[in-house]
This record gives structure tokens, sequence and C-alpha cells, in this order.
């Protein structure tokens, strides 16, 4: 039905405008996360960009998978992924009710976030760490304050306290630099504090130790692991908590009511009750990591000691990692650059297998024949 006729033209109905619904004010303000690039359909790149793990998942995790039971699909999952809570208590030894599980570390994140942070709450990090967790804060309304790492990648305790927390959030190894902070100094930030401490474990598989034993020392502690480093199983989305099981208790009550499906906790349970091969696969990857450390090294390149499954360099003469990134990915190979202060001069990149490691280091030299001739 044609609208009224204002000088001869002819205005549309205005019940038939679209009227777009507002977003919050925070959400139409926020950038959101900026996940690392993925190719292309089809497209033949050697992708070390986003931390996967190089080697596939135990062949018990297809396993697993052929074999789950078609009436477990039309049925909900269990609301605490009980069977994973068996296998990960005794693989960690620790009790099931220390354990939640999750859609991917990430959503471990957001549960504890939303359990011990309410809005105008802080929730304090070191900085540069994952950056995911100020965009959580944002969704939040929790006030995220960042303060710099203390010379050498030391945790800064007393700056993060100053700040008057509600939780502390931080990665170990740390990303993007692969340092560590020792347990000493978990236990002494813990110990100073009845804010939650969250140790994000992302990369801990490729580590030389881990917080889980904080566990039982701090009631405040909360370690945060992934299946998708260690265990290959970036594409299956899993994770899960060890913490005090009063705390776990607390979380329980903020998660979706399935958060996790059948599918996938099936082959968590198998991926995670499978430890002769992913120990053999982590050893790989750390064998490797010495390799491309001494590589780039021998390029020029300021390469800071990494316990996880990637290493942070500086470029060499100028700095420009931005040219260096742009460079490597016109020969195929993708890795990660930050454009933030502190970043600019630095690429992230991803351990792969020795193929592709071999790969990677070629088209080093062809972008160092380009950009530093």
């Amino acid at each position: 039905m044609a609208g009224p006729r204002e000088n001869g033209a002819t205005r549309p109905d205005t019940m038939s405008i679209p009227m777009l619904p507002t977003p919050r004010a925070t959400v139409a303000n926020m950038a959101g996360y900026t996940p690392g690039e993925q190719p292309k359909p089809g497209e033949q790149v050697i992708k070390l960009n986003t931390n996967e793990n190089p080697y596939p998942p135990s062949p018990r995790v297809l396993d697993a998978i052929r074999h789950v039971d078609p009436n477990s699909l039309r049925r909900y999952p269990q609301p605490m992924a009980d069977d994973f809570r068996t296998t990960a208590a005794r693989v960690h030894g620790v009790r099931p009710e220390c354990v939640l599980a999750g859609n991917g570390s990430d959503d471990i994140l957001q549960i504890a976030l939303r359990t011990y942070c309410a809005a105008g709450d802080v929730l304090a990090s070191p900085d540069p760490t994952y950056s995911l967790y100020p965009v959580l804060c944002e969704l939040a309304d929790v006030r995220f304050v960042t303060v710099p790492w203390s010379e050498g990648w030391r945790l800064p305790i007393d700056a993060l306290l100053a700040t008057k927390p509600r939780a502390v959030f931080f990665a170990n190894p740390n990303a993007p630099s692969g340092t560590v902070v020792s347990i000493e100094t978990i236990s002494e930030l813990a110990t100073r504090t009845d804010a939650l401490v969250l140790v994000d474990e992302a990369y801990v598989d490729f580590a030389d130790d881990n917080a889980l034993s904080l566990v039982a020392r701090h009631d405040n502690v909360l370690v945060s692991r992934t299946l998708s480093k260690g265990y290959g199983l970036a594409g299956l989305r899993f994770g899960y908590a060890v913490a005090h099981p009063s705390v776990i208790e607390q979380m329980a009550k903020v998660k979706d009511s399935y958060n996790c499906d059948a599918i996938s906790i099936a082959a968590a349970v198998a991926a995670l009750d499978d430890q002769a091969y992913a120990r053999d696969c982590w050893a790989r990857v750390r064998e490797q990591r010495g390799r491309l450390t001494s590589e780039l090294s021998a390029r020029g390149w300021s390469v800071l000691p990494s316990q996880g499954n990637f290493v942070l360099a500086t470029a060499p003469r100028d700095g420009n990692a931005g040219a260096w990134y742009r460079s490597l990915k016109s020969h195929g190979v993708l890795v990660r650059y930050f454009d933030k202060p502190g970043l600019r001069d630095k690429l992230r990149m991803t351990v792969g297998t020795p193929d592709e490691n071999d790969a990677l280091l070629a088209a080093l030299d062809e972008s160092h024949k380009e950009l530093l001739a």
C-alpha cells in the first residue's frame, strides 16, 4: 500500500521501515575480541598464529566420538560432565568436587568473573596478557585495571593489590610472552588477598611446573585449563577449572545448564585419559621450541624464554614487526602481530611441526632479503 504523497513523491509507509533494536551502550561502544586470522576455505598456508597444537589429538578421541551412543544425542548431556570430572580428578589427584567443566576455558573465565565480580568491581591483570579479559569485563560492567609487569616479567604483586581487586586474572605461562610466574610468587599473592586468584594455565602442558598444588593450600586460587592447546582439541571447545569445592559449587550456579555436549564430554575423557600420547606430543613441541628459539636468535631476532607452545620474538634492526608479518603472509606463513604498545616490534610465532618450522624459517630468510637488503 502506497504511503501519502509529499511534493509529488511517494513516502514509504513508516510501518514497513525496519526498526533495529538498540544494543546496550557498552556493547555498541566496545570493539570486542579479535581472534587470530583464519585461512579461507581451501587456502594453503602454514598456520602459526593461534597457538594450536601441531599434532592431532589422541586416536582414542576419534574412537570415543565414533562410539558415542545415539541415545546420548537425543537426551540432554550430563549437567556437570560427571564422567570428565571423575577422569580429571584421577589424573590431577583431586576430588571430582574440585572440577568444573566448561565450553572451552573461555567459558570458565566468564563463569568465574560472573560468580565473583559485580558491576563496578575491579578485576586486575598484569599487562600484557590474554586480550579476552578486558572484553569479558566490559560485558559485565566490571572495571578492568591493568598494571605493567615488573622488570623481567615478574608478577607486580603490590601494584595488583593496590587496585583493591575482587579478582586477579593472569595467564601462566603468559600470553603473548611465554614467560612464567613461580608457584611461590602465586602463593604469596593468594596469601595477601581474599580476592579470587585465577591462574589461566592454557599453555601449562608445555611448561615445567603448574599451580594445581596451590588449590589445596589456598581456598581463593582457581586454576583454569583447556584441551585446545596440549591435547590438540581447539576445534572441540572444552576446558575446565580446578578449585576448592566451595568455589566450584558457587560457579556451578552461574554456568549454563548444559554447557558441555555429550560428544565433547566423551572426547575430553578420552583425551585426558591418554596421558602417554599427550606427553609425547608436548615433548616434541618443547624440542621444536628450543630449535626455533635458536634459529631465530641466529637470524638477529631477540626471543624471550618461553614455556608455551609459541615464542615472542622482537624483530631485528628497525623492529618493524608489522612489515615482517605482512612479508611472511605473502610467503604463505601466518604468525600473530599485535598492533599495541609494547608489542609493535614483536611477532608471536606458534611452534609447528619440523616441516612447518622449516617453512617459517625459509620464509623469514626470504623476508630478510626483502626488508633488510
